[in-house]
C-alpha cells in the first residue's frame, strides 16, 4: 500500500449492499490482525438506508474482523487512487463469531455438510447487469461487446489481476445488458467473490463515467437481471459427487437427494434469494428466469436447471455435471444465498424426501402444469418462510427477525409506488 493509500473493511448486509469503515494504510497491518469496530443495528440497515424495527438498539458492539485471504488491491486510475478492499466476519467483541453475522452462516452451513455427509462444495455466481447511456445495440452482439469498451477490457484484466478468475464477459440479450461469470471456486470463497464483483463493476463503471444497474428489473416490461447459482459437490478426495451415468438424467443419488431439499424448501428460500419487492416480477413464466418449483435437465424455466455437459476438447462431463439454482439476484445477501441451498440440501441429504422429478428438456408447458408455483411476492415468500420451521430453525432468532424486518421495512417504502417505479427505485439503489 501508498502512504496516501486507504484500506476498506468490508461486510455484505442483508440488502446485499456493500457496508464498512476504511482506515489508512499505516493502520491497515494493525487492522488486518485486530479489525474495527461493528455495531450490531447496522445489520437492520434497508436497501434504502434507513434502520428497520430491530432487537439491538443503539446497544452493543462488535468488529469487523478481516480475512486476509478476500483482500483485493483497486489500482489507482486517473485522479482516484488506489484502494485495498477486504472483507470480513462480524464477531463479538473478542473476535468470537456473532450469530448474526451472514458469512458465519454460509461458513457454518459448508463447516455442518462436511461433517454429516464428507461432502465438499463448488460454486460460482452468475451475474447480469444494466449500463446506462450506450448506443442502441442488438443482443448478444459484437457490437454491443465494442460499445462499452474500454471499460469491457478493463474489467476482465481488473477481475484477473484481483484473482477472481473472470470467466465470460459477455453481451447479453436485454437491452444495454452485459453478464460476467467467474471461474467455479471452493463454496465460501465463490461467495466471497459474488459480494466483490459487483462493486469492482461498480467502482470501473463509476470512474468511467458510466452509471450501471444489478436490480432484477428496471422496467416491469424489460428484461431481468439474475444472480445464476451453479454447484457441484465433491467427496473428501475431490471426487464428482453429482455425475453417475447409470442414473436419469446422469444425477447420482447424492444429486437427487440435494435437489429434493432445495425443492421441498424453495418457496422459504426464495424470502432470501429474491428479497426484494421487485424481485418477484422478473420470477414468472416466460422470462427464462424460474417459471415453477421444479427440476429438468436444460430448461431455463426450471427452479433447477441440470446444466449441460460436453466431451469436446477431452472434456469430462464428471467434473462439469452441476446444478443451477435461477430463483436468486443481486438484491439477496450471497453468504445468506449460499448457505440456505447448502442448508436445504442438507436436508435432504439427511432427511427422507421423496425422490424428485427429473423432467425432460423436451417437456411441455401443459405437462409442467402441477408443478409448485414460485411466491408471487415478496410478502408471500415471508409468510412461506415463517411457516417451514425447518428453514426458520437454521438462524439465530435475532438473524431471522432482523432479516424479516428489513424485507418488511423496504415493502412499506414503496408500497405507495407503482410497479414502473418501484423498478426505478431499486434500479438507482442497486
Amino acid at each position: 500500500m501508498t502512504p496516501d493509500q486507504t484500506l476498506f473493511v468490508a461486510t455484505s448486509d442483508l440488502a446485499g449492499q456493500l457496508r464498512g469503515r476504511s482506515v489508512p494504510a499505516a493502520a491497515a497491518d494493525s487492522v488486518l490482525q485486530r479489525g474495527v469496530g461493528w455495531v450490531p443495528a447496522d445489520l437492520a440497515i434497508t436497501a434504502f438506508g434507513a434502520i428497520a424495527p430491530n432487537v439491538f438498539g443503539s446497544t452493543g458492539d462488535l468488529k469487523l474482523m478481516p480475512d486476509a485471504g478476500t483482500r483485493v488491491e483497486i489500482p489507482a486510475r486517473g485522479d482516484d487512487p488506489a484502494v485495498s478492499l477486504v472483507l470480513a466476519d462480524q464477531t463479538q467483541p473478542d473476535g468470537t463469531p456473532w450469530a448474526c453475522c451472514p458469512r458465519t452462516f454460509a461458513r457454518q452451513a459448508l463447516d455442518d455438510l462436511r461433517t454429516a455427509t464428507g461432502l465438499e462444495v463448488t460454486a460460482s455466481f452468475e451475474h447480469e447487469f444494466m449500463v446506462e447511456g450506450l448506443p442502441t445495440t442488438a443482443p448478444f452482439s459484437f457490437a454491443r461487446h465494442r460499445s462499452i469498451e474500454p471499460f469491457g477490457s478493463e474489467l476482465v484484466a481488473l477481475l484477473a489481476a484481483t484473482g477472481l478468475q473472470p470467466e465470460n464477459w459477455l453481451p447479453e440479450f436485454g437491452a444495454d445488458q452485459f453478464e460476467v461469470t467467474l471461474e467455479p471456486a471452493p463454496g465460501l470463497v465463490a461467495a466471497d467473490r459474488a459480494v466483490l464483483v459487483k462493486e469492482l463493476v461498480r467502482d470501473l463503471a463509476r470512474r468511467h463515467g458510466r452509471s450501471v444497474t444489478f436490480a432484477p428489473l428496471t422496467h416491469p416490461d424489460g428484461s431481468g437481471n439474475g444472480v445464476h447459482v451453479h454447484l457441484s459437490l465433491q467427496t473428501a478426495d475431490g471426487a464428482p459427487a453429482l455425475y453417475d451415468p447409470s442414473a436419469p438424467a446422469a444425477l447420482s443419488e447424492v444429486g437427487r437427494r440435494f435437489a429434493a431439499g432445495i425443492l421441498a424448501h424453495a418457496q422459504a428460500l426464495l424470502a432470501f434469494t429474491a428479497p426484494s419487492p421487485v424481485s418477484y416480477l422478473r420470477l414468472t413464466p416466460h422470462r427464462w428466469s424460474a417459471g415453477g418449483v421444479f427440476l429438468a435437465e436444460r430448461n431455463r424455466e426450471a427452479l433447477l436447471r441440470i446444466c449441460p455437459t460436453s466431451t469436446v476438447g477431452g472434456g469430462d462431463p464428471a467434473r462439469q455435471y452441476n446444478l443451477e439454482f435461477r430463483a436468486a439476484d443481486a438484491t439477496a445477501n450471497p453468504w445468506l444465498t449460499l448457505g440456505v441451498l447448502i442448508r436445504a440440501g442438507l436436508a435432504g441429504l439427511t432427511g427422507e424426501l421423496p425422490e424428485p422429478t427429473i423432467w425432460p428438456e423436451t417437456v411441455t408447458e401443459d405437462e409442467l402444469a402441477g408443478v409448485p408455483l414460485l411466491p408471487k411476492d415478496l410478502s408471500a415468500a415471508l409468510d412461506d418462510l415463517a411457516a417451514d420451521p425447518v428453514v426458520t430453525g437454521w438462524f439465530h432468532p435475532d438473524l431471522l427477525d432482523t432479516h424479516v424486518a428489513v424485507k418488511r421495512a423496504e415493502l412499506a417504502a414503496v408500497a405507495d409506488l407503482s410497479d414502473v417505479e418501484r423498478c426505478a427505485r431499486f434500479a438507482d439503489v442497486y
